[in-house]
């Protein structure tokens, strides 16, 4: 039994064979799929998953960096409504993303900061996006750290160093289908890392692993990432299934 702790299956890639495509998650053995929010379009259909598919699809709340824009407080006060409303799994998709537009990277940061201190009041985990932004964001998180804090660096494709500093805090990093792209330079991390410290995602319909790669990704696809993690480590595939299920229930609880 498999857990993807990252999923957009709400997105519009999946419109027309979504349900099949849910269905065909379960039966590969995939019995969860977390849901990240990312901003007020998503909402509706996130939540009308959860409703039809319940404790199977499970949703997040969140404000995704790259929707950050300058009336990005109208999303935070949102965000914060549904909050206080009733209970979700985590945080997230929130944190940095200077990859294509560092205009907003202020915004980016308060929004960040402001999140970060919702977890911590509703005792939830976050699901941190850092793209290009591994220090700024670590720093931010180290500078609000408590014990209570934590969750996972999503799509982690970061160094050795930066995989141990992120174990170091008790968060967990998230290993999607990057893992089998060529030249990603997960093969040299992963064997270095403890089981313990990794869980699986897709970040569906994006980032599909080998040999989908450039197609759409779905949930049913956690198996190939877990087998190549399986061989970096010389391990079974059923271990794998097993910490990295067992690592992503301990943190959702």
């Amino acid at each position: 039994m498999y857990i993807d702790t990252h999923a957009h299956i709400y997105d519009e890639e999946f419109k027309e064979n979504r349900a099949s495509m849910i269905e065909k998650a379960y039966e590969t053995g995939i019995h969860k799929i977390y849901m990240p929010n990312v901003d007020h379009t998503s909402i509706d259909g996130m939540m009308e998953l959860e409703t039809k598919y319940q404790n199977q699809c499970i949703a997040m709340m969140g404000l995704h960096p790259c929707y950050v824009k300058r009336d990005f407080e109208k999303e935070l006060y949102l965000i914060e409504d549904w909050l206080a409303k009733r209970h979700f799994s985590a945080i997230g998709e929130i944190g940095m993303d200077f990859y294509w537009d560092i205009s907003f990277k202020e915004q980016q940061e308060e929004a960040l900061k402001i999140q970060l201190a919702w977890a911590e009041k509703y005792s939830l985990p976050v699901i941190l996006h850092c793209r290009n932004s591994f220090r700024e964001t670590m720093d931010i998180i180290k500078s609000v750290k408590t014990d209570q804090l934590h969750g996972i660096f999503h799509c982690f494709s970061g160094t050795k160093q930066e995989a141990e500093e992120v174990a170091s805090i008790g968060f967990k990093i998230g290993i999607g289908g990057v893992i089998t792209f060529k030249n990603s330079g997960l093969d040299k991390i992963i064997p270095e890392i403890n089981l313990e410290h990794i869980v699986l995602e897709t970040d569906s319909p994006y980032l599909a692993p080998v040999p989908f790669r450039g197609k759409r990704n779905e949930p049913a696809y956690i198996p190939i990432i877990a087998k190549k993690i399986a061989e970096l480590k010389n391990i079974s595939v059923e271990e794998v299934a097993e910490i990295t299920t067992a690592n992503a229930m301990r943190l959702f609880k």
